[in-house]
């Protein structure tokens, strides 16, 4: 491996912390020696990365710095491509459409000619999907909303076609080939519930904050469900 490659794979790897991390675990993780570790870190340092801490007490990288030019593996590339491409194709979002359509154009502006030209030229194609039934707006309104932590106020329609109105913390949105779904912490029934948003007949946004972190309550119920984080 190339030492640009390690010092690469290094960064990437502090990025996976949000606490710090021992040097030896660090060391042991990319298999070089000790000296080695440290030597890198003070390259990275020096080149701008924000890396607190020292020897025997640990390394933790603020965010906000980018190696240029960035870089990524094949595969990496290939997966960005992949979702950006569905998310683009398939998402009733037109917001977050356009947003992963920039956001491709952004990293192929940056990428070196080679990979730029492997991103361009990418085989793997997103189908068309069925037309998902839901109110305009819905899921980018959403969205603002969990992003703000702000209670939203439904009126849903359940499996048996019964109305009722409900007051949510919404904090998850899933994507799932016949539907979408809203992950939120139901006032009425104290708990975590699920909506589809084919059935929500109508949204509204209230200007208040839900009293509990969006990151806690979604911690809590991926705990709950045995889902791992991604």
């Amino acid at each position: 491996m190339s030492r640009s490659s390690r010092l690469f794979d290094l960064l990437q790897l502090l990025r996976r912390h949000r606490h710090p991390i021992q040097g030896a675990a660090l060391a042991q993780q990319m298999d070089v020696s000790l000296r080695t570790l440290y030597r890198d870190i003070a390259t990275l340092q020096a080149q701008g990365a924000q890396i607190e801490g020292e020897a025997g007490v640990g390394y933790v990288l603020k965010p906000g710095f980018m190696l240029p030019p960035l870089m990524f593996s094949m595969d990496e590339l290939e997966a960005l491509v992949l979702g950006s491409r569905w998310v683009a194709g398939r998402a009733e979002d037109a917001q977050l459409a356009e947003a992963a359509r920039n956001a491709l154009a952004k990293i192929s502006a940056v990428l070196p000619a080679d990979l730029r030209h492997e991103l361009d030229s990418s085989a793997l194609l997103v189908g068309p999907g069925e037309p998902l039934n839901g109110p305009e707006q819905l899921m980018a309104r959403l969205r603002s909303a969990m992003r703000n932590e702000l209670t939203v106020t439904l009126q849903y329609r359940d499996l048996k076609g019964r109305t009722s109105e409900r007051s949510v913390w919404p904090f998850a949105l899933g994507f799932f080939d016949s539907a979408r779904v809203l992950v939120a912490w139901c006032e009425m029934r104290q708990a975590t519930r699920n909506f589809r948003l084919d059935r929500i007949e109508r949204l509204t946004v209230l200007e208040t904050r839900y009293p509990r972190p969006r990151q806690a309550l979604l911690s809590e119920w991926r705990a709950q469900e045995g889902i791992a984080p991604q």
